[in-house]
């Protein structure tokens, strides 16, 4: 099986599964056991750390990632500072992006390709809770922040963190959905410490222990945001969870899911759900035309978890058990985001609702919104949604869920939820 992997040589190189550039010695990919979709002008990758195994659901978690190979290699240009590491593509950048969600003046259409002006918010802290080791964090945080023009961080506002106190073995398909989190928490909010803390494995319990331990570092830092592009099918006892996502001045995050219906720990009452949109853009001029739902994200009422305090303004849409999602950004892989690995190989485009949680985070965290609970951040979203609607972006249409049950909405949706973040009065 060939295919093609996006780096930062001028022409893109050849993935063949076991030898990937930029791999070193190892003889796996992230290929290695792929879903992979093809379409006419591009083939979306499904790694197999994303996979969904019903017989996982309360024991261990998956990633929320895809990623997306163009039919045709990008033309041999080079890289151009504070662009795109390759031209005229549609993905998106930390400038086009935070021209979307209203980080930054609109200019130029928030095409990808010619705005370069990146938010320069932040403050106190954001940390990432994802599982397995990630080796060149640092570095690759680094080079994609020289790249798209962003503060680079050093060893003092960016820590790897062991949540065992011992490093963690290495997964590939975990290292892409790391260098998608911390890159797209970094590009939104640039001046806010961040802290990658790495669970021992995908095990529930390894993955709770790591936010525990984030917690304490956001918590030190004097409140932010934790954010877990992970999930696992709704289980039983999964409310005896709680627990671990309520620390004081601490919100947490995570992505609803690749996949129609409900996943946990989205739907826990403690953390804010964050869905997915696409992002529908002029074909001759890239330009931004408006949001559109993403079928394929996690949507639905939870079987387990009663409606929260915070969504009564929805009980006539919802009923009596909590819904997901509660907010969205962009997830759709066919609209995703440039993201450099160098362990995988370099720079890939990237989406899955581990894109949105890591974005949302970031735009919670510029905005200086620092609640002091998740059920108060909640609470001022539904809110604010209610006096203040153009603060979200609606999609303009679309559909999502199972047997594609829900429509997109003005109001609260099961798409998208309140919508996308689009100014900072959103929070």
């Amino acid at each position: 099986m060939k295919s093609m992997s996006l780096t930062s040589a001028a022409a893109a190189a050849l993935i063949i599964s076991g030898s990937q550039a930029g791999a070193g010695a190892q003889t796996s990919t992230i290929m290695d056991g792929a879903q992979l979709i093809p379409r006419k002008t591009l083939t979306i990758v499904v790694p197999a750390s994303s996979f969904e195994q019903p017989e996982a659901a309360g024991n261990s978690a998956h990633t929320n990632v895809r990623f997306v190979i163009p039919a045709s290699a990008p033309a041999a240009s080079g890289i151009t500072r504070d662009l795109p590491p390759f031209s005229g593509y549609g993905y998106e950048t930390p400038a086009s992006l935070a021209c979307i969600h209203g980080l930054v003046a609109a200019a130029n259409g928030c095409n990808p390709n010619s705005v370069t002006t990146v938010a320069k918010g932040g403050s106190r802290a954001i940390a990432i809770v994802d599982a397995y080791h990630y080796p060149s964090a640092l570095a690759d945080l680094q080079l994609f922040s020289k790249q798209f023009g962003l503060p680079v961080p050093t060893p003092s506002n960016f820590q790897v963190v062991y949540a065992s106190g011992v490093q963690p073995a290495r997964d590939l398909g975990w290292e892409l959905e790391e260098a998608l989190d911390i890159e797209y928490a970094h590009a939104m909010a640039p001046n806010a410490a961040l802290y990658l803390v790495e669970a021992a494995s995908d095990s529930l319990s390894s993955l709770l222990a790591a936010v525990d331990k984030a917690s304490q570092l956001v918590a030190k830092a004097g409140g932010g945001q934790v954010s877990m592009s992970w999930g696992s099918a709704e289980f039983s006892g999964q409310t005896s969870f709680d627990s671990h996502f309520s620390t004081q001045n601490v919100v947490y995050f995570a992505s609803s899911g690749d996949s129609p219906g409900t996943s946990w720990p989205a739907t826990s009452a403690n953390v804010v759900a964050v869905g997915g949109v696409s992002i529908s853009r002029s074909m001759s001029t890239l330009s931004f035309l408006h949001l559109a739902s993403w079928s394929e994200a996690g949507s639905g009422v939870s079987s387990i978890v009663p409606r929260p305090s915070y969504q009564a303004s929805i009980a006539a849409i919802v009923g009596t058990m909590r819904a997901v999602p509660d907010i969205a950004a962009d997830a759709n892989p066919e609209t995703g985001a440039w993201v450099y690995d160098s362990g995988n190989g370099g720079w890939y485009i990237v989406g899955g609702t581990s894109l949105a949680s890591p974005t949302v985070a970031g735009i919670t965290n510029a905005s200086n919104s620092f609640a002091s609970s998740t059920n108060a951040e909640l609470t001022k979203i539904y809110r604010n949604k209610a006096s203040n609607p153009s603060a979200f972006g609606s999609p303009a249409t679309g559909y999502c869920g199972e047997y594609t049950a829900y429509t997109v909405a003005a109001s609260w949706n099961f798409c998208t939820g309140v919508g996308a973040p689009i100014s900072l009065t959103t929070q």
